[in-house]
């Protein structure tokens, strides 16, 4: 099992997304979070398979379900999913993401 936290930022409410390997090619999908909209999103992708992380923008099923559950477009909660089932599939290694904003000074922003 792969298991991610995504921390979305200002909106103050994480998600926990589970990737689970059932069989061959097909992945149970858990996402558990205080967002309601998140929330609805797990339940419409409860499985996912691995060619899905491999799918285009506007083709992938995580982003067509996104766009019908979220209101926030930079949500960043669904490419944490496909993040996660690239790694339960073998396909990418785990590694951690980041989004950094830099003030005029250069350092990072609190």
């Amino acid at each position: 099992m792969t298991k991610v936290i995504i921390n979305p930022g200002a909106c103050g409410m994480p998600a926990t997304v589970e990737i689970e390997k059932k069989d061959g090619k097909t992945f149970a999908v858990t996402i558990a979070s205080e967002c309601k909209m998140v929330e609805k999103l797990g339940t419409e992708i409860p499985e996912l398979t691995m060619l899905d992380v491999f799918k285009r923008l506007l083709d992938n099923p995580v982003y067509k379900k996104g766009a019908a559950c979220l209101k926030h477009v930079a949500c960043p909660v669904p490419s944490g999913i496909l993040k996660a089932l690239e790694v339960e599939a073998g396909l990418n290694l785990p590694r951690d993401v980041s989004i950094v904003f830099v003030k005029d000074d250069g350092k990072a922003a609190p």
